[in-house]
């Protein structure tokens, strides 16, 4: 089974990527990963409080995967698996990559506004070459029509 891979947060260009491995998957026999990173900074240390941040953040990441979870359930009919690691987004995308043969795809959503520089981009880019397998890019202002008639 094809897995594919993509990472959660609150953007736009996130709910597309969403979109289309889900739908691949489903039009494919495949499954979806949904990978949640915590950043470093998100968890200060000191006196307890780490702990009640990074289990507020674990709420609020699984409260945020459910309500894709929901969609991917009755539309595509596929089953997503969460997976919630903590560091550097990039750095736990290519570990999670190492960690999981059964990723086949990852789906990277791309922002429209050329301002905005994408790190985690940026850094897959820079280790294309080794990757254990190909990366699609999927820009956040394609229709959800274009991503149907495409997966």
């Amino acid at each position: 089974m094809r897995k594919f891979l993509v990472m959660l947060d609150d953007s736009r260009e996130s709910l597309n990527a969403m979109r289309f491995a889900a739908m691949r998957a489903s039009n494919s026999g495949g499954a979806v990963t949904v990978l949640a990173v915590i950043p470093p900074n998100e968890i200060q240390h000191g006196f307890g409080v780490a702990e009640v941040m990074r289990a507020e953040a674990y709420e609020r990441i699984e409260a945020h995967f459910e309500v894709f979870a929901k969609w991917m359930r009755m539309r595509p009919k596929v089953e997503p698996e969460l997976v919630i690691r903590e560091g550097d987004p990039a750095e736990q995308l290519l570990a999670h990559l190492n960690d999981d043969p059964e990723v086949g795809i990852v789906a990277i959503g791309l922002n429209s506004d050329k301002s905005v520089q994408n790190p985690l981009l940026t850094r897959l880019l820079r280790d294309a070459a080794t990757l254990p397998c190909p990366i699609t890019l999927v820009p956040a202002d394609i229709s959800k029509e274009r991503l149907e008639a495409i997966t």
